[in-house]
């Protein structure tokens, strides 16, 4: 075991190759052995440690996690920090109200009074990252033979690590994260800042101008963008909101460039891209094709529900805008990934590369010993839970996205944790009354009707009748088959289509509570027995995926070893994890199709040209037509008296990227990454250079909005310019 650790250790050494500029999301703290050649050599200007260093700062510095899911980057030495503006559109959203409309209207502080405490909202640094796969592979090796050992010392391993990496400080956090599919290990620090406050945005009008029509598409004219500050307490450490907490003083700040970019420019990106599965077998692309094709399915039913009711009601619009919005950029992605997965042929070309790997190791006995089982592994497992992974993933996103089962949910849990700590009964419902007030603030039960008649057809008319919930026999046992009639008796009689009926059964809630059961007493309420069946049926349909994962996971690290192995001097790089890293290439036009070029870079004459009053996806502001009449750019226009809005790099990015600082080459920011483009929505499974490109808004934009139209120009004082 020792002698093939050593061996593949070797081998991972040799593919960490500078390749070319487009293709990869590289781990910052390998830049020096795998890119920093390369990436001067077209243009960089920067070193290695200037970009990634724990002992002084660097560019790594100035970049976070924002939220649970984007980038931010910080731009001044007083915590201002920058990200899009579908990233902090969860937070404005619920700072937003009819009388008070953020994201209609947008709004700026004009002073650091006015900024808005966003709760819930935490900004994350990257500390540092260390190679601990030795470690890791000591504890594998020690066990061998005994998944079950192996996984108990591994997770222990893992504890141990981070304790000693954090030590006694409260402020970081760590976690053992890994890479290449199991085969390489990176312990990882953290720290949380939570007091962060809304600063400003744009209306949605600019800032998601051209909504679902444009999304996922180039040429693009969104402003995507909001502005937010982080605050720590005097000793500039972390703390919760205080009215005495200060503005964060940053170890490093972005300086702005005015300058933007132009054809041809070296340009790169530091950010925490979510998932990627580059490394997918044909078996596990079939399977993604099923999961996108449901979400495609029941997501657009919904999301046409939903609109309706936004549209015809202020009130509703604010309340649902997120939920509409998290749920059709995957809808629209989903789409997209099929019709280009179908385009670009990768079900073939998946099948041409592992005949490839078949043919590979066939060639050496050791080889074929230690990979000849990596594929029938992975195709067993998918084949095995094919029919649970299709149930489940109908189940999650038809009835699971019936809103009235989450208080009933709140409740329920807190049931359970009563019962297992009933000195801690008065904690646990705070916390969940808590979670009810944030849930009803944002929750209409006649709309909620709506979509859970719709969702249960849909389900009942999609999945084999043996793996339907209980509910649809009592459907048709006690309602004559008919799902609505059923459905308006669950909102008439449940208590959880108001605030004050999920209180009420939560204050019934005490130390001899019922924890949780398998048994569903008959006079459940409605809707919570519609969650407890649910929950039933996952919990069966699933039980054959999660016996089929062990399987899965080694046959997928085998795979993974095996192509490093075969791949030698190639470009292979670990698929994204939301864990920091560096993508570069360089600003890019592309060709779509025959007899079809798109220029590298978009101008506000573009939002004026798609401009449709109609259409709520293309309403232009009327000041914004104004500045755009008169010219009315400031430092931030052209020579010609256009405005730069949005440009494109050939730089390898996917969800998680979302508000990421593109640099130039000399670190200064010129530009946020905001998108992919349609032509490359297979990108999280097969990288096509001459079709992929990150779609980002011009940081001169970006100033011009603040400035112009937001009348914002205080806080340019605090940036710095080249």
């Amino acid at each position: 075991m020792k002698k093939h650790f050593i061996l593949f250790a070797l081998a991972l050494l040799a593919v960490l190759a500078p390749v070319r500029a487009d293709e990869g999301m590289w781990l910052l703290p390998l830049l020096k052995q795998m890119n920093i050649n390369k990436m001067q050599e077209i243009g960089c200007k920067l070193s290695a440690d200037e970009i990634y260093d724990v002992n002084h700062s660097s560019i790594k510095d100035a970049v976070v996690i924002f939220g649970g899911g984007c980038t931010g980057e910080l731009i001044s030495n007083e915590g201002l920090l920058v990200t899009n503006h579908h990233c902090g559109y969860s937070s404005i959203q619920k700072l937003s109200s009819v009388g008070h409309d953020y994201l209609t209207d947008g709004y700026w502080a004009m002073n650091r009074s006015e900024e808005l405490p966003a709760p819930g909202l935490s900004v994350t640094f990257l500390i540092s990252m260390t190679d601990v796969t030795a470690e890791i592979a000591k504890v594998q090796e020690r066990y061998a033979g005994n998944q079950r050992q192996i996984d108990s010392a591994v997770a222990s391993t893992k504890r141990a690590l981070v304790d000693k990496a954090v030590g006694n400080d409260k402020h970081y956090f760590g976690e053992v994260d890994s890479f290449y599919a199991g085969n390489a290990y990176y312990l990882i620090v953290y720290e949380k800042y939570t007091d962060v406050r809304f600063v400003g945005a744009p209306p949605s009008s600019i800032g998601k101008f051209g909504a679902d029509t444009d999304n996922w598409m180039w040429p693009r004219h969104t402003c995507d963008f909001s502005m937010f500050r982080i605050y720590a307490d005097k000793d500039n450490n972390p703390a919760a909101y205080s009215p005495d907490n200060v503005p964060l003083k940053p170890k490093k700040s972005l300086a702005i460039s005015t300058k933007g970019v132009q054809e041809g420019d070296f340009t790169f990106i530091v950010g925490f891209p979510g998932r990627t599965n580059r490394y997918m077998s044909e078996a596990e692309l079939k399977e993604q094709i099923m999961v996108n094709d449901i979400a495609i399915k029941c997501r657009g039913e919904r999301q046409a529900i939903l609109l309706d009711a936004m549209q015809a009601n202020p009130k509703t619009r604010i309340q649902y805008a997120n939920k509409y919005a998290n749920s059709s950029n995957f809808w629209k992605k989903a789409i997209g990934m099929n019709e280009t997965f179908k385009k670009l042929d990768v079900e073939r070309r998946r099948a041409q590369e592992e005949q490839e790997f078949v043919n590979w190791y066939f060639k050496d006995e050791a080889r074929k010993a230690e990979y000849g089982r990596a594929l029938p592994m992975i195709d067993s497992a998918i084949a095995f839970r094919h029919n649970a992974m299709y149930t489940q993933r109908y189940l999650s996103e038809s009835i699971g996205n019936i809103e009235i089962v989450m208080p009933a949910m709140y409740v329920y849990q807190a049931k359970g944790m009563a019962a297992q700590n009933p000195d801690g009964i008065a904690k646990v419902k705070a916390s969940t009354d808590q979670s009810l007030k944030d849930f009803y603030k944002d929750y209409d039960p006649v709309l909620d009707r709506k979509v859970a008649k719709a969702m249960m057809k849909l389900y009942k008319d999609n999945v084999h009748a043996e793996d339907l919930p209980e509910c649809y026999n009592t459907i048709s046992a006690s309602y004559g088959g008919s799902i609505d009639a059923y459905i308006d008796d669950v909102y008439d009689k449940s208590v959880y289509t108001t605030l004050e009926g999920a209180e009420k059964a939560l204050s019934e809630v005490n130390a001899t509570s019922a924890s949780a059961s398998d048994e569903i007493s008959s006079n459940e309420d409605p809707a919570a027995r519609l969650l407890l069946e649910g929950l039933s049926s996952m919990s069966w349909s699933m039980s054959p995926a999660a016996s089929s994962q062990s399987n899965l996971s080694l046959g997928k690290k085998l795979f993974t070893k095996g192509q490093l192995e075969m791949k030698d001097g190639e470009p292979i790089y670990p698929d994204a994890n939301f864990t920091m890293r560096l993508t570069y290439g360089l600003v890019k036009p592309y060709s779509p199709k025959d007899g079809v070029t798109y220029d590298y870079h978009t101008t506000l004459d573009g939002v004026m040209e798609k401009e449709d009053s109609t259409s709520w996806e293309f309403i232009v502001p009327k000041s914004l037509k104004e500045i755009y009449a008169a010219r009315d750019y400031g430092r931030w226009g052209l020579p010609d008296g256009k405005m730069p809005a949005c440009f494109i790099m050939t730089g390898d990015i996917t969800g998680g990227n979302s508000g990421s600082p593109v640099m130039n080459a000399k670190g200064e920011l010129v530009g946020l990454a905001f998108d992919g483009n349609w032509e490359s929505m297979s990108g999280d499974i097969i990288f096509e250079p001459q079709l992929q490109r990150c779609i980002c808004v011009d940081i001169r934009y970006v100033m011009m909005i603040l400035e112009k139209y937001g009348n914002a120009g205080y806080l340019l004082k605090e940036m710095k310019f080249d």
